[in-house]
């Protein structure tokens, strides 16, 4: 299982992004997709869920601003994020998870600032 994260780059506060996992070797409609990040010396923490069924849960603190979505033909999973703050500077993970294993994306680079 392969995940590569895109998107990430240099955005002003209110601005918008739009990340994207891309996902190989599996069976992608069958995977509950993941959006973390981390900001150096503070733990991964979840920003975003989608099931394979589409049910979607997020974070209280991105409630309203991001949101996160699937295209099963393109084995691929987003996260549009708008009306970005500072604090929503961080490195973005994707992850799936298939029979207790977690399978995470390299990683990309947000940044938010004027």
């Amino acid at each position: 299982v392969q995940l590569q994260a895109s998107g990430g780059g240099l955005v002003q506060p209110g601005g918008s992004l739009r990340l994207s996992c891309a996902a190989s070797g599996t069976i992608f409609s069958n995977r509950a997709m993941y959006w973390y990040r981390q900001v150096p010396g503070n733990q991964r923490e979840l920003v975003a869920a989608i099931g394979s069924g589409g049910i979607t849960n997020y974070a209280d603190s991105v409630k309203g601003r991001f949101s996160i979505s699937r295209d099963n033909a393109k084995n691929t999973a987003y996260l549009q994020m708008s009306s970005l703050k500072p604090e929503d500077a961080a490195v973005y993970y994707c992850k799936t998870s298939i029979s207790y294993t977690d399978y995470w994306g390299q990683g990309t680079l947000v940044t938010v600032s004027s």
